[in-house]
């Protein structure tokens, strides 16, 4: 099947990102390109110490990080939460460098790192001819996630764009390379039409949400402006929703992508109680390799006095 850029979405040329302002990124980037030569055990040894290195650096992130460790796993103490802290940047460090492999690496050499649990339910889901919306969530291995979808089926992906334009237009470029279609995450309709030609939509709706179909869910026990629209979604197209869950494994030598059943009676007539059902995977999952959340997010920042726990710590 051919793969196809985002409608709406125009190729910017590469040349207009020659300038001073861009050269950090580019050597960036090429760092991260290069650091993709090496065997995949040492990479990511590279990519922990990196991380390792964030954390006695970045103030900021690492006060978010710990205030949410704070509201969200209140039964560890002051250093345990310090040395999770400390997991999570190396595991930061880790998503970096996965970045190359997501983008350059061929699907020969992604198949020797990646190990699938349960294929049979997404066999059976697309089997029933209406795609599969594959429900997944911000976990730092979730680029690998997505990509590693294309290894099985026709795969389409829904994105945020990153705010700087070099990395936004790498990305879309990419991405597009190993998807049928990257989605931009305000193209909906495109999203249903991948879903009515009976392919796979890799989706992970549970970052911070304030717009319409939005609620407060509760998360790890702290409510959480969340995005209560797959249930929308689900029902207009009437496709199965299998969550999905990335993890990367602690020898450093590879991946397990976990693929769950779909859900029964899904959705229900209550999107916040749909939502909140996703959650709880989510923490499910979570306590398998909790390094591997996204800790370093201001998550559970909302609307309203009071509703900000980071702005006694960290200012945006």
């Amino acid at each position: 099947m051919p793969r196809t850029a985002s409608r709406g979405v125009r190729q910017i040329a590469l040349y207009r990102f020659f300038g001073p302002r861009f050269w950090g990124v580019w050597l960036g980037v090429g760092f991260v390109r290069l650091a993709n030569l090496l065997p995949l055990p040492a990479m990511l040894a590279l990519g922990r110490g990196l991380g390792r290195l964030a954390f006695a650096f970045s103030r900021r992130d690492r006060r978010v990080t710990l205030v949410n460790l704070a509201l969200c796993q209140p039964h560890l103490d002051e250093r345990a939460r310090l040395d999770l802290a400390r997991r999570h940047f190396a595991s930061l460090g880790c998503a970096l460098l996965e970045t190359g492999l997501v983008w350059w690496a061929s699907d020969r050499r992604l198949r020797r790192f990646i190990r699938f649990e349960g294929i049979e339910h997404l066999q059976a889901a697309l089997a029933k001819g209406r795609g599969a919306l594959l429900l997944s969530a911000h976990f730092t291995s979730l680029e690998m996630g997505a990509r590693a979808l294309s290894l099985l089926n026709p795969t389409s992906i829904m994105y945020l764009t990153p705010r700087n334009p070099l990395i936004a237009e790498l990305s879309r470029r990419r991405r597009g390379r190993h998807a049928v279609q990257a989605i931009p995450a305000d193209q909906i309709r495109d999203l249903l039409q991948n879903l009515k030609k009976n392919l796979i939509v890799w989706y992970a709706p549970d970052q911070r949400f304030t717009d319409k179909y939005s609620a407060l869910v509760p998360l790890f026990g702290q409510l959480a402006s969340s995005n209560v629209a797959t249930s929308r979604l689900a029902r207009i197209s009437e496709a199965p929703v299998l969550p999905y869950f990335p993890e990367r494994r602690a020898d450093n030598r590879g991946y397990v992508m976990h693929i769950l059943p779909p859900l029964d009676d899904f959705p229900s007539d209550d999107p916040v109680a749909d939502t909140r059902r996703f959650h709880a995977l989510i923490e499910a999952h979570v306590a398998r390799c909790p390094e591997q959340y996204l800790w370093a997010y201001k998550r559970f920042k909302r609307p309203g006095p009071g509703g900000d726990p980071y702005s006694t710590h960290c200012s945006d």
